[in-house]
């Protein structure tokens, strides 16, 4: 894995003033799954899946959403926008229908394409996805940056900086936010740090629109839902707990529950990569 700079993009626009940039990785001819990154986060976090899309013969597209890396920023959009910008990098890639797989943040949003968009998804993987606030128990740090995005977003811009420079020098402060460091490997840890660079380095307004979304209420109509989604999580994951994924279940028409037993939100994530991919290349 090169950590050392951004990974190439693609740019697609999506409206006269935005566009959206978007990598791709795995097998380029292969069967495609579009990677919805976490928050904050960004298209470099797709390369964590490579090495097992070019095993399978998976074909990875990974967007950065607005205000994320090369993307521009959309400070207004809600949940519901989401195919206005994915719908344009599917185009662009030349993909009809694509599996979805969305991590953490990404979660909601991958949900919100297939509600939305139905006739572009076949199916969605969620791993350690948030959950709606009203998903007990929500973390009291999700609550924290959700009123901070909500009441004084300078404060949680400023805050966002300071991360990312602790990102740039010590990889673990950032990695030890979703996982025991000592459980994620070096070159997997100067990875994540480096997403979280690549997120907040040129605007913070991504990050900041998103902690706002997921704070609030969603405008989502989860019952409207009709593609198969598989929702995968750790049972140790302190940043979303299970229970809320026990209870976005609930709500999903088609979904069932795989616990990743003594994972942690990050590291739910490694160990979901090689299952997640090998079910979309069937």
């Amino acid at each position: 894995m090169d950590a050392a700079s951004p990974p190439p993009a693609d740019r697609v626009s999506v409206a006269a003033d935005r566009h959206v940039a978007y990598a791709e990785y795995g097998d380029p001819t292969g069967r495609p799954v579009l990677f919805l990154h976490g928050t904050p986060g960004s298209r470099r976090l797709g390369q964590l899946f490579d090495a097992p899309a070019r095993r399978e013969g998976v074909r990875i597209v990974a967007p950065d959403r607005p205000g994320y890396g090369a993307s521009s920023p959309w400070p207004t959009r809600d949940l519901t926008d989401t195919g206005a910008f994915v719908a344009p990098v599917l185009d662009d890639a030349g993909v009809d229908r694509a599996g979805v797989v969305g991590f953490s943040g990404g979660g909601p949003h991958a949900l919100a394409l297939a509600a939305t968009h139905a006739d572009r998804v076949t199916s969605v993987d969620v791993v350690a996805g948030a959950t709606p606030p009203d998903c007990p128990p929500t973390p009291r740090v999700q609550r924290l940056l959700g009123r901070l995005a909500s009441t004084t977003p300078r404060l949680l811009s400023g805050l966002l900086r300071v991360q990312a420079w602790l990102a740039g020098v010590a990889p673990a402060v950032v990695v030890s936010q979703y996982a025991e460091t000592e459980r994620v490997p070096d070159e997997v840890a100067s990875l994540v740090a480096r997403d979280f660079v690549d997120a907040v380095a040129a605007s913070r307004r991504g990050a900041i629109t998103e902690l706002r979304l997921l704070a609030a209420s969603w405008d989502l109509p989860l019952a409207s839902v009709d593609r198969p989604v598989r929702l995968r999580h750790g049972t140790r994951d302190a940043n979303v707990p299970i229970a809320g994924a026990r209870a976005l279940r609930d709500r999903l028409p088609d979904a069932r529950l795989t616990a990743v037993e003594d994972a942690d939100h990050l590291t739910a994530l490694l160990r979901s990569r090689a299952p997640v991919v090998a079910q979309h290349a069937d």
